[in-house]
């Protein structure tokens, strides 16, 4: 399958924290650490495991700012 998304970011999976239905995979990447929530179903259909080395896919429509 091939995908539309043109933000790739390299990365290594440094953690991964799951339930049964959604799980939250951290990344580390070199502009910091990047987190993805997909569904378990996905997670355990790639194979994903603490230390392979993937891209983080990011497509965003909207961005938000909020002043400090």
């Amino acid at each position: 399958m091939t995908q539309s998304i043109r933000n790739r970011i390299p990365g290594t999976i440094k953690e991964i924290t799951s339930d049964p239905v959604l799980s939250e995979v951290v990344l580390d990447t070199t502009i910091g650490p990047v987190a993805a929530v997909i569904t378990t179903r996905s997670l355990k259909d790639l194979g994903l495991k603490v230390g392979d080395s993937v891209y983080g896919l990011v497509k965003a429509t909207n961005v938000s700012i909020e002043k400090e």
